[in-house]
């Protein structure tokens, strides 16, 4: 199965614009948010490739900056236009994150690369995705690169859902080490923080923070939308104190790469 195939057969049967909007969903959005806020300034220019319906895109323009969007789904891109609101500077392009080709050098001073990486699977295609978010933004600049953790796959789907049960998935497990490769029939690809740190060990980048974006809020759901807003911000403190701690940051579903072009 190709590549697009496997996503359009993903994202057209997937309720993405939904996905970071419930409660427990908004912790990754706001993690994210919170650590892009960091480095924005009045006048940045941010791109972001894989822009999915648009979340990010649409909160950033409709906070005042001018956002370019790439994105290969039809079915996404449909959304994301559905989704733009008056007065927002936002443009959305179709693309794939592996050739930026349409798109100049050191242009933009943010950029998100917050879902492709999940849906590349050779190692070429995942140097070439970075390689082009890098190229495009300026020397200084922030790239905010995610993953999505091997480890909390392990937990969640092959013993929480007992998929070690399904014999046809244990090529794809190393029974020694637990990592966990992928195919498009699989849809995501999957990560520890050794993968990011060889993907970028040869790129000019200077790593910023390393982030668990959700943590364990999924493992804790339903507790977490039935908190009232008090707690919730009590939680979602108690969440930002711990996603960068080298002895937490591995307990999370999606990982947060935040990267300085030098």
């Amino acid at each position: 199965m190709e590549r697009t195939e496997a996503l359009k057969n993903y994202y057209e049967t997937h309720e993405e614009n939904s996905r970071l909007r419930s409660r427990h969903g908004s912790v990754e959005f706001l993690t994210t948010v919170n650590y892009v806020e960091k480095y924005l300034k009045s006048g940045m220019k941010i791109l972001e490739i894989g822009a999915g319906t648009g979340i990010y895109s649409h909160y950033f323009a409709q906070n005042g900056y001018e956002v370019d969007a790439v994105e290969i789904m039809d079915c996404n891109i449909g959304v994301f236009k559905e989704n733009t609101v008056p007065g927002e500077k936002v443009t959305i392009t179709q693309g794939d994150a592996i050739d930026l080709s349409g798109f100049d050098d050191g242009v933009y001073d943010i950029t998100l690369l917050l879902g492709p990486m999940y849906h590349l699977y050779t190692e070429e295609d995942k140097l070439s995705a970075l390689r082009e978010a890098i190229r495009v933004t300026k020397q200084g600049g922030v790239v905010f690169v995610s993953y999505c953790n091997n480890d909390m796959t392990v937990y969640g789907f092959l013993f929480g859902r007992e998929g070690i049960k399904d014999s046809s998935l244990h090529e794809l497990i190393d029974f020694q080490t637990f990592a966990l490769s992928s195919t498009p029939k699989e849809v995501f690809s999957l990560y520890r923080k050794e993968d990011a740190d060889a993907l970028i060990k040869d790129f000019k980048v200077t790593r910023l923070h390393y982030v668990g974006t959700d943590m364990l809020t999924r493992f804790i759901k339903d507790a977490v939308d039935g908190m009232d807003d008090n707690t919730f911000d009590i939680y979602l403190k108690y969440h930002l104190s711990i996603c960068e701690r080298p002895d937490m940051a591995g307990a999370t579903y999606h990982m947060l790469d935040i990267l300085r072009k030098d």
